[in-house]
């Protein structure tokens, strides 16, 4: 049982994460992006997708302010898409879901910053994330 849950977080995760990568090309708002998953590619956005996701969107400013506090040397418009999107997907929940442990989100992200990304992506994103982990681990003392 704990598996099956497991494998649909991370189906769930990964549909975020298109959601968000989607939203970066299209700048259309996520419930638009899902509607039109929904119905046009007849895909079911999982319900956790829908709230990470969305979480993101309503959350933007603040989580791109804390990428542009951790990408030391980089800038914003720097990122490839894959990249922003799972620094904002993995920093929403680091941030924003008490119940997702933050090892469990920086390794989900690297997950796919390997699968969807070029090489340096992941380590990058491992990088980031370690960074922010500090203050958010210090924050939460």
């Amino acid at each position: 049982m704990i598996r099956g849950k497991f494998m649909n977080r991370r189906k769930s995760r990964e549909q975020a994460f298109i959601l968000i990568f989607e939203r970066s090309i299209s700048h259309e708002n996520t419930a638009s992006i899902i509607d039109a998953a929904e119905t046009s590619e007849n895909v079911r956005i999982e319900e956790f997708a829908d709230h990470v996701a969305s979480g993101v969107e309503s959350k933007e400013k603040v989580l791109d302010e804390a990428i542009t506090k951790y990408i030391r040397g980089w800038t914003m418009n720097r990122l490839s898409k894959v990249s922003l999107s799972l620094l904002r997907l993995a920093l929403y929940e680091m941030k924003f879901e008490p119940d997702i442990p933050v090892s469990v989100s920086i390794n989900e992200a690297v997950n796919l910053a390997k699968k969807y990304g070029g090489a340096e992506d992941a380590p990058f994103i491992n990088g980031v994330l370690g960074s922010a982990a500090k203050d958010i681990g210090e924050k939460d003392a």
